[in-house]
């Protein structure tokens, strides 16, 4: 495997430096180089970054990682992975090769670059290594993220990279690869006699390649595997994740101390609780939609557009005339994202509470809608602009519903049979789709759930956008925010193809 050079520390040692001077002492920082694009990521970054880039950066890789998880849970293959991908790396966390540029890798933008990548993760590493469970999912996404950029990195650079490694593996000398010539031809698949003379061999421990050991594609004797060059990647992807599990657990050790830094502590909270899912808002430009008529009489035919929360709400408002505080303020804010004015909301408001007089609806609920677009209340700041609709994490993560209430999210807070019984209400009545959608609830994958009945009840029109290419990879992107539900359905059901305007991450803040 990678051998660890850092040296050992005897706790049994007491430290010789005076404790006056250690704390006064002046820091000192390090500029690092970055002389590949891929990167084990051993030694944590010790320059200064501002608190704006701290935080920025970690969202913008976050974005990258939940893109990567949702492909695993929809079983995508590497292949559509890495399309899928490819986008969302160019715009939050490009990384180009040393040979983009005549400089090579000491090109300042690349340098920016690869500076960001080594932040961010370590910025992640803080924020995920609290629980075992977020440990566990970061490593799985991040060795996937490597992978990938393995994969697609230019041969040459892949090869200086992996000669640049302490790597724990013995060459296999001429003499004992013609030895083991015909052991190494059978046991290992597709292997050519010509591949066999010309490639270059090594051998390790078996324990380092788990998986070429499972899929039986090498040959192993006295407890050494033989190895062919062609699956270095093997080795080297279980050396990042060793590394990567031995650093997550000395930072989780480290925690208790960042717990007295008002700063970052709030941020990597922040941070560790979107890991779940991406948290999303929505900028003004996202709730205009050209041709659609948005008031208070045109909201029931516009409901059949709405995701399942928000179709819940509307549902259960036809039927009682009434909805409850988090209920209403849920909604009245998706209706305001939707780009419903003030005055067409209250009018549908008070045309939907029918079992009140005005007196009572002008007393007890006319100023609550007025206080959620700004009109009224609240600081400076925020009137004028009122609060934001609320993203599927923030529905997911904040005032779980009680007795009698219809808010929230129904794949995570209604039962299987009543979240079965509304899906067929609404027109889902495929079995597979059903059963998908039980598997990613018992697996808490909600947002993946939500996406699989879009995708099933849009799929005609996704597959004609995308034969015609009238849309991006990135405007079919994971949806995490009920608007940005409705608008994409709108758009697809419409046939208003070409800038769907769906790319909900332009405008994610984490």
């Amino acid at each position: 495997m990678i051998r660890n050079e850092s040296a050992r520390i005897d706790p049994k040692r007491r430290a010789t430096i005076d404790y006056k001077k250690k704390q006064f002492a002046t820091p000192s920082y390090q500029q690092q180089d970055y002389p590949h694009r891929l990167n084990l990521y051993h030694v944590p970054p010790t320059a200064e970054i501002r608190l704006e880039d701290f935080e920025q950066w970690a969202i913008d890789r976050l974005r990258i990682l939940a893109e990567l998880e949702t492909c695993s849970f929809r079983n995508k293959t590497p292949a559509e992975t890495t399309e899928h991908i490819k986008p969302f790396l160019d715009k939050w966390l490009r990384l180009d090769a040393n040979s983009s540029s005549a400089q090579g890798c000491t090109d300042t933008r690349l340098q920016d670059q690869r500076r960001k990548d080594h932040y961010s993760h370590f910025i992640l590493r803080l924020a995920f290594s609290s629980t075992e469970d977020l440990r566990r999912r970061f490593t799985r996404v991040e060795g996937a993220l490597f992978r990938l950029r393995f994969q697609t990195e230019n041969a040459r650079e892949r090869q200086d990279f992996v000669a640049s490694l302490s790597l724990d593996w013995e060459a296999v000398t001429d003499d004992e690869k013609r030895t083991l010539a015909q052991d190494l031809l059978n046991a290992t698949p597709g292997l050519k006699k010509s591949d066999l003379e010309d490639g270059g061999w090594f051998k390790v421990d078996f324990e380092a390649v788990p998986e070429l050991v499972e899929a039986r594609r090498i040959f192993v004797k006295g407890g050494k595997a033989y190895v062919p060059s062609k699956e270095q990647m093997s080795i080297v992807l279980a050396g990042f994740h060793d590394r990567l599990e031995q650093g997550l657990e000395l930072t989780a050790r480290a925690l208790p101390r960042l717990d007295e830094d008002d700063r970052l502590s709030p941020i990597l909270n922040h941070l560790s609780n979107n890991f779940a899912i991406p948290d999303s808002t929505l900028a003004d430009s996202d709730t205009a939609l050209s041709g659609a008529s948005i008031n208070a009489s045109s909201i029931d035919s516009l409901s059949a557009h709405f995701p399942l929360c928000m179709r819940n709400l509307h549902m259960t408002l036809r039927k009682n005339n009434h909805l409850k505080h988090f209920g209403r303020l849920q909604y009245t804010l998706f209706l305001k994202g939707l780009g419903l004015t003030m005055e067409d909301c209250l009018i549908f408001w008070r045309q939907s509470f029918k079992l009140i007089t005005d007196e009572t609806f002008n007393k007890e609920y006319r100023y609550n809608t007025r206080h959620s677009y700004g009109d009224v209340g609240g600081d400076a700041v925020r009137r004028g602009r009122g609060y934001s609709p609320f993203s599927c994490q923030k529905i997911l993560t904040e005032h779980p519903p009680g007795s009698g209430e219809s808010h929230g999210c129904p794949y995570r807070h209604f039962s299987v049979d009543n979240l079965t019984s509304l899906l067929q209400v609404t027109g889902v009545n495929d079995r597979d789709v059903l059963r998908g959608v039980k598997e990613d609830v018992d697996k808490k994958r909600f947002h993946i759930a939500c996406n699989r009945v879009f995708e099933w009840t849009h799929k005609p029109e996704i597959r004609q956008v995308k034969d015609e290419g009238t849309w991006k990879t990135a405007d079919l992107d994971t949806i995490v925010h009920p608007n940005t539900y409705f608008k994409r359905s709108y758009l697809l059901k419409r046939g208003l193809a070409g800038d769907s305007g769906q790319n909900q991450a332009d405008n994610m803040e984490m």
